[in-house]
């Protein structure tokens, strides 16, 4: 049977993409299209999606603004619904919290967390700002840096603080606003970039940019907190070139764990062992281009898409769901400066 699944790609706009663009999968042939032009927009490094009103919230910037954009894509074409700018810099990473209608953003080099109601309609009101304050050790460190907010299994917020070398756990009011709970400190210079939660076990596993490695948490529900549980490295012992480890996802079973390599420009597989808590490496494979900033699993998690930002090329695998391990099956697909991989 012949499946077409929908792709949309976020990325930056400095080089040769003038935007979000949109492809499909086809399941049989095991094919990715050629991208094509969706939304002209500046700066959509990330983008989430409302797959119940269809609606695509994208970063955007504009000359010395940026902040975040809602799109309407029920009808032919795209509508901007509107967009919500501030001096400076874009943020990084947007999730979007379906319970509540909230988008969540973490702006990198400003050191912040906003958070957005989103109306029926699509439009976006900025309700509540977090600022962090710190630093670590490292050059890359040299103030506070989120660079990740998503929700924890029981519907906390969750912030990774690069710059900081820590986690941060917020309550979220009905409003929007949120209140904070507890921090995690990871060791010096690991650089937290972004974190995923096993989907039955409360276990969590943070990616270490800096550090290039996955430190392996238990999630204590009652206290919003994290303790630390065992460290893997991402990359080869002998390895000392430039990496900055990038995009971690889990396998919707809890029993595979998948981390990319910006540098080694690969991706790390993982077995995860029975109780969640226990990684054990099995498989690095080449992404076939420069510095994959990003790759999703498709709905059916036979398939793996990865982008390499620097050399605009994504890379399609297949899935063994019982081994875990991942095929070459496509490369040299058109991804202009492609950072961000989400499957509709």
């Amino acid at each position: 049977m012949i499946v077409q699944e929908k792709i949309y790609l976020g990325g930056y706009t400095k080089r040769v993409s003038q935007g979000i663009y949109e492809t499909t999968l086809d399941t049989d042939k095991e094919e990715v299209a050629k991208p094509q032009l969706l939304i002209k927009n500046q700066g959509g490094t990330y983008i989430a999606w409302d797959g119940e009103r269809e609606h695509l919230f994208v970063i955007t910037s504009d000359g010395e603004q940026g902040g975040v954009a809602s799109y309407d894509l029920n009808g032919d074409t795209p509508v901007l619904v509107n967009s919500v700018l501030a001096p400076g810099s874009s943020p990084a990473h947007v999730f979007f919290d379906h319970g509540r209608s909230l988008l969540y953003a973490a702006n990198y080099h400003k050191g912040q967390i906003l958070v957005y109601s989103v109306a029926a309609d699509g439009q976006l009101a900025l309700v509540d700002t977090v600022q962090h304050e710190g630093h670590g050790p490292k050059p890359e460190q040299e103030a506070a840096h989120v660079h990740q907010t998503i929700l924890t299994p029981d519907n906390r917020l969750v912030a990774c603080d690069l710059g900081m070398d820590e986690i941060d756990t917020y309550n979220v009011g009905d409003t929007g606003h949120l209140t904070h709970v507890s921090t995690f400190q990871t060791s010096a210079g690991f650089g937290p970039r972004h974190i995923v939660f096993h989907p039955t076990a409360p276990i969590a596993y943070l990616l270490g940019e800096l550090g290039s490695a996955v430190l392996v948490l238990a999630y204590d529900a009652v206290h919003g907190s994290f303790t630390p549980l065992e460290e893997k490295s991402l990359i080869p012992d002998d390895w000392t070139a430039f990496n900055g480890s990038a995009a971690i996802r889990i396998s919707k079973d809890g029993r595979f764990l998948y981390a990319s390599n910006r540098g080694h420009n690969s991706i790390a597989v993982f077995n995860i062992g029975s109780d969640g808590r226990h990684l054990h490496l099995i498989q690095r494979i080449s992404t076939e281009g420069k510095i994959p900033r990003d790759f999703n699993l498709d709905p059916t998690e036979r398939f793996a898409l990865a982008v390499n930002q620097d050399s605009d090329n994504g890379t399609l695998f297949r899935r063994d769901p019982e081994s875990g391990f991942l095929t070459l099956v496509q490369k040299d697909i058109d991804t202009p400066e492609s950072t961000c991989v989400l499957f509709i």
